[in-house]
C-alpha cells in the first residue's frame, strides 16, 4: 500500500511522548478558549495528537514542535467551528429577569452552553508562578464568554497573539494567510472585544488569600444555609448566572435568588476548588437517600469589596473534570463536606 511522504516514516513512540506531552495542557486551554468546552477541547486535543502522531514522520523541524502542535490544534479547532452556534452565558442572550415572584425558568435543553474548566488541567504543568498567574488570566470566564462573539478567524488570531504572545508572523504561518490579514483581524478583535467584555468583571482582584476566604465564607453561607451571611458577601451590583436556565438576575434580584436557593442546613455540600483562574467549588445536593449527588459547579467572581458575580452550572457530568465523585456519603446536618 502506498504511503505519502509524511507518513512513511513512523516515529518512535518515546521520542514522539518526550517532544509532545510537555504541550498538552496549554493546548487543552487554547482549544477550549476557541471552543468554549472543555468536552469538546478535550475532544479536539486527542484529534491534534493523533494527527500529529501520524505525521510525525515527515515533521523534519522545519518550525518548533510548539508551533507544530498549535497549527494542528488551531485548524482543528477552526474546522470543528464551522458549524456550531457560539457557546454562551444567560447574560450574553439578553437583558436579566425582572420578574418579582421568583419563577423558575425552564432549562434550555438545546442550547449549548460555555463550560467551566478546572484550573488543575491547564495550570498545573509549570513551577513559575508567573506562568500560572498568566494562564489564570487569559482562562478568566468574562474573558471566555466574550470570545464566544467574535467569528472563529479573528477568535483564533486574537488569542494566538494577546493571550499566547505569538508573532504576527507565526500566526500567519499557523493559519495559512498574510502578516496584513493577521494584524487587520487583531484589530477588528480586539475592538470587537471591548465592547463585549462586561464593566462588572473589570474588577481590582483580591489577592489570593482574600480569593480564598471569600470562597470559604460563601460554601460556609450555603451549607449552613445562612441567608443573612449570603447576602454580606455579595455586592450590592452582583449577578447571578443559572445555566442551562436562561435566567440571570442582577443587582437586589440576585441576592434574592441567591438566597432562595440555601434551602435548610445540611441540604448542600460543597467542596472548594478553583476553575478559570477564579475560586469556585463543586456543589453537591443530598437527595432522599440521605446521600449527596452531584449538582455542578459554582464559579465565583471576587473583588476587594465582596462577590461580583456568581455563575452556576448545574451540571453533574463536570464534577469528573474535577476529580470527583458523582456521589458523596451521607453526613449528619453541620458536619461540613470539605
Amino acid at each position: 500500500m502506498h504511503r505519502s511522504h509524511t507518513e512513511a516514516a513512523r516515529p518512535d513512540a518515546a521520542e514522539f511522548e518526550s517532544s509532545t506531552e510537555p504541550f498538552r495542557r496549554e493546548l487543552l486551554a487554547h482549544c477550549y478558549r476557541l471552543l468554549g468546552s472543555l468536552d469538546d477541547a478535550e475532544d479536539l486535543v486527542q484529534e491534534t495528537y493523533l494527527r500529529a502522531w501520524r505525521y510525525y514522520g515527515g515533521f523534519e523541524g522545519r518550525s518548533s514542535v510548539r508551533v507544530w502542535l498549535y497549527r494542528i490544534a488551531t485548524n482543528a479547532c477552526l474546522r470543528a467551528l464551522k458549524n456550531r452556534d457560539r457557546r454562551p452565558l444567560p447574560s450574553g442572550l439578553g437583558g436579566p429577569d425582572e420578574e418579582a415572584d421568583g419563577r423558575a425558568v425552564a432549562a434550555d435543553a438545546g442550547s449549548a452552553w460555555l463550560q467551566p474548566i478546572p484550573d488543575a488541567l491547564v495550570t498545573g504543568g509549570s513551577d513559575d508562578p508567573a506562568d500560572v498567574v498568566a494562564a489564570r488570566a487569559g482562562l478568566r470566564l468574562a474573558l471566555i464568554a466574550s470570545l464566544q462573539y467574535l467569528p472563529p478567524k479573528q477568535r483564533a488570531v486574537l488569542i494566538l497573539r494577546d493571550v499566547l504572545a505569538f508573532r504576527a508572523a507565526e500566526v500567519a504561518q499557523l493559519l495559512d494567510t498574510t502578516t496584513t490579514a493577521v494584524k487587520s483581524a487583531l484589530q477588528r478583535a480586539r475592538a470587537r472585544l471591548e465592547e463585549v467584555v462586561p464593566v462588572a468583571d473589570q474588577v481590582t482582584e483580591p489577592t489570593d488569600a482574600q480569593a480564598r476566604a471569600l470562597l470559604g465564607q460563601y460554601v460556609a453561607a450555603f451549607e449552613n444555609a445562612d441567608p443573612e451571611a449570603l447576602r454580606q458577601l455579595l455586592r450590592r451590583d452582583a449577578t447571578l448566572e443559572l445555566p442551562p436556565s436562561p435566567a440571570w438576575f442582577a443587582g437586589p434580584r440576585a441576592a434574592e435568588h441567591a438566597v432562595a436557593g440555601l434551602g435548610a442546613p445540611g441540604d448542600w455540600q460543597m467542596v472548594e476548588t478553583a476553575a478559570n483562574g477564579q475560586p469556585a467549588a463543586a456543589v453537591y445536593r443530598r437527595g432522599p437517600d440521605g446521600r449527596y449527588h452531584g449538582y455542578g459547579v459554582v464559579v465565583l467572581t471576587v473583588t476587594v469589596t465582596g462577590i461580583s458575580r456568581i455563575t452556576v452550572f448545574a451540571d453533574p457530568g463536570l464534577l469528573k473534570w474535577f476529580g470527583l465523585a458523582a456521589v458523596r456519603p451521607a453526613a449528619p446536618p453541620f458536619a461540613g463536606a470539605r
